[in-house]
């Protein structure tokens, strides 16, 4: 009988072996302190992404003695972020050091149970509905700015764009999530807008810092940012009395709120909520905090890209005097239709992220890609590299506005990028932010011609790294319109 003819039988299934983080291409790391010295803190997302296109979107590093995997491929990062908050959790040590610092952490890094109570509370007061019905104090502010704006270019100065927008924001923020009148813009800074600056760089430099020596001795740097932390409970305080108080003298208030904050008390009044003032107020801080930093600079971005591209500012300057031409009338409608300004606003967040990067920990045995990430593993998502790697979007590296347009023939994987995060997670103030940034450009090129925008030396926007990314020292000088 001749032998079977075991050559055209099927090969059995085999998975690939998974690849270890240690076993991953990655820079040469030291004893102890492992690649520490190997970038900069106010530059830290551009040393990474110098490592990633050395050594590859899946590669590891030591930061200090932990290794942490470096993932910048998109589709692995999306996968991560859908996996929230089951699956992986911002770091416990970021975690610590909000507590340390005196405060409740809010939604931002409020994690499981405790995340979901909140979520619902803040995404109640972010959705569209809500953000609509505030549209006209929207306007008011971005008149305020209008003016603030006038007076300079009356006077031929030169405009701090990252005071001038955190103010705007700060504003909008306030009234809206608060209930409470702060006109920052007019009146000059209040203690919540002198002292907010400091708290989200302080948690970014203690989550990074390879030694707590803030739990040992105070430098003069953490005594302030005591202070102000301090002047910020006070001022929050303040802030839930004055809401309970209007609260008890209207009940009507606790039945249709009307700002996020008496949301926020209702809810955490009611049995079995899961909520109490405590996250009430940390959820006040997030809001502020977040809202503040995170829009005020992708304007800022938006502004020095377009003056940058002079066939782009054209284009959204008349795009902005033909559909919403003076501020005192602006419609949500008209925002909705400002098409190409909301092109320039994605094409801004794809090259000039505020959050290029998201640091998270898993929470069990997974894996990422083909790598096998145990539970308790450090993770670095990239969010700069595919959304500017010509793989994804035609010549990525130029400002083309075009790209999102319905009517683009260009072929772009417009999932790369990733500006509100992505999975259960993703900002829940995505559609007030985009509001905000219309309605500050739309005013801006309808009220304005602007005559440039410079740099402290004169050269390329420099990007800072903080909690997020901001350009430094951007300033704006303004003409009135031909």
């Amino acid at each position: 009988m001749p032998p079977l003819d075991h050559a055209a039988a099927p090969a059995p299934a085999t998975t690939p072996a998974l690849r270890q983080i240690r076993q991953l291409p990655g820079p040469f790391a030291l004893p102890i302190i492992g690649n520490a010295m190997q970038v900069r803190l106010p530059r830290i997302h551009r040393d990474v992404e110098g490592w990633v296109r050395r050594y590859g979107p899946f590669m590891r590093a030591w930061f200090g003695r932990t290794l942490v995997l470096v993932v910048a491929d998109s589709e692995a990062v999306a996968a991560v972020l859908r996996d929230r908050p089951d699956g992986f959790r911002r770091p416990l040590s970021s975690y610590i050091v909000s507590e340390e610092m005196g405060g409740n952490p809010g939604v931002f890094l409020a994690e499981g149970s405790e995340w979901r109570n909140q979520r619902r509370m803040v995404m109640a007061g972010m959705a569209p509905g809500a953000i609509k019905a505030y549209f006209p104090a929207l306007v008011t502010v971005a008149q305020r700015l209008q003016r603030r704006w006038q007076d300079a270019a009356m006077q031929g100065q030169a405009i701090a764009l990252d005071g001038d927008l955190k103010r705007y924001t700060v504003d909008i923020i306030a009234g809206l999530a608060f209930g409470s009148e702060v006109n920052t813009l007019e009146s000059g800074e209040d203690v919540i807008q002198r002292h907010l600056d400091a708290i989200l760089p302080a948690v970014a430099r203690r989550s990074l810092s390879m030694l707590p020596y803030w739990r040992y001795v105070k430098l003069p740097v953490d005594r302030r940012l005591d202070r102000d932390v301090a002047a910020l409970d006070v001022a929050v305080a303040q802030l839930v009395r004055q809401a309970r108080e209007r609260m008890e003298q209207d009940p009507a208030r606790r039945v249709r709120p009307p700002n996020l904050l008496e949301a926020m008390i209702a809810a955490a009044d009611e049995p079995g909520s899961g909520v109490n003032d405590r996250a009430v107020a940390g959820n006040v801080l997030t809001m502020l905090l977040a809202g503040e930093d995170t829009t005020a600079n992708t304007i800022s971005w938006i502004i020095y890209l377009l003056q940058r591209h002079p066939h782009s500012l054209a284009k959204a300057r008349e795009e902005v005097r033909r559909l919403a031409p003076d501020v005192a009338q602006f419609s949500v409608a008209q925002m909705d239709s400002l098409d190409y300004l909301g092109a320039c606003a994605s094409e801004a967040m794809r090259l000039k992220p505020v959050a290029p990067y998201i640091p998270l920990e898993a929470l069990r045995d997974t894996v990422v890609g083909d790598v096998a990430v145990p539970a308790g593993s450090m993770l670095w998502c990239v969010m700069r590299h595919d959304s500017v790697s010509d793989a994804h979007f035609p010549d990525a590296q130029a400002f083309q506005p075009e790209r999102w347009l319905a009517d683009s023939s260009e072929v772009n994987n417009k999932r790369a990028a990733m500006p509100f995060g992505g999975g259960l997670r993703t900002c829940p103030g995505r559609y007030l932010a985009l509001l905000e940034i219309k309605i500050a450009m739309a005013m801006l090129l309808g009220s304005f011609d602007i005559a440039g925008v410079d740099t402290p030396d004169g050269g390329e926007a420099q990007e800072l790294m903080g909690f997020v990314m901001s350009p430094i020292g951007l300033s704006m000088r303004l003409a009135r319109p031909q």
